[in-house]
């Protein structure tokens, strides 16, 4: 079993940065290891939509929105994958969460599991 925790979110002004963690916790030794791992943004009134997606290779994809903006990462040594969100618009206003995958489908935004999320509210 996989547990997948998001953080971090809160209120800004546009054209700040906000980072958000998430921790990846392993619950059960039988469990496989997600391959990927993402995050996806649910806007108000939208549907949930993939921002970010990393696999253990490093690669990364972004969705055409955030490109040049945020920035996924993950440090394995503390089992935690980072969004790092800059230039915040009110478009990114919504909730944030934090997402895992097996193979490669991360890559495209296909995710197996993904967290509570967490709320970042942007104001112009």
């Amino acid at each position: 079993q996989v547990q997948l925790v998001e953080s971090g979110g809160g209120s800004v002004q546009a054209g700040s940065s906000l980072r958000l963690p998430c921790t990846v916790t392993i619950t059960d030794r039988t469990s496989g290891a997600f391959y990927c791992f993402g995050w996806l943004h649910q806007a108000p009134g939208k549907e949930r939509e993939g921002v970010a997606a990393i696999d253990n290779s490093g690669l990364t994809t972004y969705a055409e929105s955030v490109k040049g903006r945020f920035t996924i990462s993950q440090d394995n040594a503390k089992n935690t994958l980072y969004l790092e969100m800059n230039k915040l618009s009110a478009e990114d206003t919504g909730m944030y969460y934090c997402a895992g995958g097996y193979g490669r489908n991360c890559h495209s935004f296909n995710f197996a599991k993904w967290g509570q999320g967490t709320q970042v509210t942007v104001s112009s």
